[in-house]
């Protein structure tokens, strides 16, 4: 669709798109978006934060989170006894203090007796999601914002192809811009084989008459298969991730980029799971997608492990957006580490705020952030901050050596979080979203051990350094900054 009115600020914008990028397209994402913003008239704001407050209630724990397991909400009992499990881990207090935050948010349900593990990188992760769906009995649902056709998405076509053939129920939603490259023959090869295929608002209106926003996105990357497993995280299916963090090419398939894309993926085992697909299906059904979704088979082991686990969604239509509403008040109660990194960052006031008041109480801040970026722009918004933040006693270090694509947090080595969301306004006004909370110690340990070693492939930015840069790269920032709500 050529834009009838703004196609000149719509150029001077592509001016500054990384040329060939990307493989999360958001340069094509970005331009539409600013497009559209001009012709409808939009405007964007910061979501309502609901009833969130960085206090937590005085009110005991168990009165305020709703403990669930496979069957539904467990006794008070049992709750009491899953509770004081996650507080037993270490940092009893601030596990206490986390739960009632994020209840105080509006999330008050939580999932007991699951597994957790983080999966690094593109190579790791397909891996554990092959052979999930190598696994599938009965069911395997499947979203991404971009699906590109390459060796690695063949690969997956030809094992979700074998399994529609054998039975099995296979249904992909694919967002209709971040895929809008991918040769529309691919997806009716799938959907030819059995394969339930629904795009996500597609970019022609003509298309899907009645469901069309083309500022509206699919950013979630999201897999269940059966009700035995579920993985989300940051990871799109793309041959930006046919290689690790650094370039090294580990798949055998000869598709790996020269340079690597730092990520990060989450495996679920437990309840949880059943959540996720509910989540699918909510997408899948407000989309009108075809084909009744059929329930998963019951998995192999009802209680696989000890996490606690919150999934949290966002969709631009909620008046709350509970992902930005549940890590500002993380942030905002923190007591002793906020560790995050972020592939996108361009917060906004309010997240600055809440970084530099826990800074400069004694919290150690720490933000490992992109060197370089599919998308320069929302890059030079984010450093249009780190003087403010450098001053209040944020550390910042950038990675150069790969691209970074992770969206984590780990808050007081307690709240642990992976998903899909960035911390731009892309994230908290325009997209669906998904990310899993894991609360407790032990997978906070984790997630900090992942931290560290980014930390150590990063390079600290110096704010008397930083004050030294030159004026290209300030009026850079300033333009990042001006446009950051459109990136």
């Amino acid at each position: 669709m050529k834009p009838a009115s703004g196609s000149g600020l719509l150029q001077a914008l592509q001016k500054f798109m990384h040329r060939g990028c990307s493989a999360d397209g958001r340069a094509v994402r970005v331009a539409l978006g600013v497009t559209a913003a001009l012709l409808l008239g939009s405007c964007t704001s910061l979501p309502d934060r609901g009833p969130a407050s960085a206090a937590p209630s005085a009110a005991p724990l168990e009165q305020q989170l709703v403990v669930r397991d496979r069957g539904g909400a467990v006794p008070a009992a049992s709750e009491s006894k899953v509770l004081a499990a996650a507080k037993a881990e270490g940092r009893a207090d601030l596990t206490e203090r986390h739960l009632k935050v994020l209840a105080g948010t509006g999330g008050a349900d939580v999932y007991q007796g699951n597994a957790a593990r983080l999966l690094v990188d593109g190579p790791a992760t397909f891996a554990a999601m092959k052979s999930a769906i190598a696994r599938a009995r009965g069911r395997v649902l499947l979203e991404s914002y971009i699906v590109e056709d390459s060796k690695m998405a063949n690969e997956l076509a030809a094992l979700l192809t074998q399994k529609a053939r054998h039975g099995v129920q296979v249904a992909l939603i694919y967002d209709g811009l971040g895929s809008f490259g991918t040769d529309a023959a691919y997806f009716g090869r799938l959907a030819a084989a059995g394969v339930a295929v629904c795009k996500f608002n597609p970019v022609n209106p003509l298309e899907r008459p009645g469901y069309w926003d083309i500022n509206h996105r699919d950013h979630r990357k999201l897999l269940v298969v059966d009700q035995e497993v579920a993985f989300t995280g940051g990871i799109n299916i793309s041959r930006a991730y046919s290689s690790g963090s650094f370039g090294r090419d580990r798949t055998g398939t000869g598709d790996a980029l020269k340079d690597g894309w730092r990520d990060t993926h989450i495996e679920l085992r437990g309840p949880v799971v059943q959540a996720f697909a509910r989540s699918f299906a909510q997408i899948w059904s407000a989309q009108g997608c075809k084909a009744d979704l059929v329930e998963g088979p019951a998995p192999a082991v009802p209680t696989p492990g000890q996490r606690v686990v919150q999934v949290l969604e966002s969709d631009p239509r909620d008046k709350q957006n509970r992902i930005y509403a549940s890590l500002l008040a993380a942030v905002e109660t923190s007591q002793r580490s906020v560790w995050l990194t972020m592939a996108y960052f361009a917060p906004g006031d309010e997240m600055i705020t809440a970084l530099t008041a826990a800074a400069q109480r004694g919290v150690d801040v720490v933000l490992v952030l992109p060197g370089r970026s599919d998308f320069k722009l929302v890059l030079q918004a984010g450093r249009s901050y780190y003087d403010r933040l450098l001053s209040a006693g944020v550390r910042i270090q950038e990675m150069d050596d790969a691209v970074m694509h992770a969206k984590t947090a780990v808050i007081d080595g307690v709240f642990s979080t992976v998903g899909s969301s960035n911390m731009d306004w892309r994230s908290f006004v325009a997209n669906h979203e998904i990310n899993a909370v894991v609360l407790g110690r032990d997978f906070g340990q984790q997630l900090e051990a992942v931290f560290q070693r980014d930390l150590a492939n990063s390079r600290p930015i110096e704010l008397d350094a930083w004050r030294r840069r030159e004026l290209g790269d300030r009026v850079m920032e300033q333009v990042g900054r001006l446009a950051e709500q459109l990136l």
